[in-house]
């Protein structure tokens, strides 16, 4: 049984922050990679981030220096600092769970929140 919770989206303007929380109810947590990805209309699920069982992060060259990937094992969640958004960063994002190491394809993540809406506008 996994459950993966969303939150913190929202409206923002550009070149502002915003920062998500995924709160996981993961009984063995710390055996988990775990990932953001987005899904803006009309588009393909896209990896974001992703952060090991240790920590060791990878970011998409997109987000690379804007976005950063954390996790907080004592409390079986994750987050995703949002710096100096752009128009384009709009879409839901989905916090998702998976057995292997940091991979980046959406279908390799058995687990997955309901999405957060965030919205960049101009």
């Amino acid at each position: 049984q996994v459950q993966l919770v969303e939150s913190g989206g929202g409206l923002v303007q550009a070149g502002g922050s915003l920062r998500l929380s995924c709160a996981a109810s993961i009984s063995t947590f710390r055996s988990y990679t775990m990932g953001w990805f987005r899904q803006a209309p009309g588009k393909e699920r896209e990896f974001v981030a992703g952060i090991s069982f240790g920590g060791t992060s990878t970011h998409a060259d997109s987000v690379k220096g804007r976005f950063t990937i954390s996790r907080d094992n004592a409390e079986n969640t994750i987050y995703l600092q949002m710096n100096s958004l752009k128009l384009e960063d709009t879409a839901v994002y989905y916090c998702a769970a998976t057995e292997l190491g940091v991979v980046v394809a959406s279908a390799l993540y058995p687990y997955w929140g309901q999405g957060a809406q965030v919205t960049v506008s101009s």
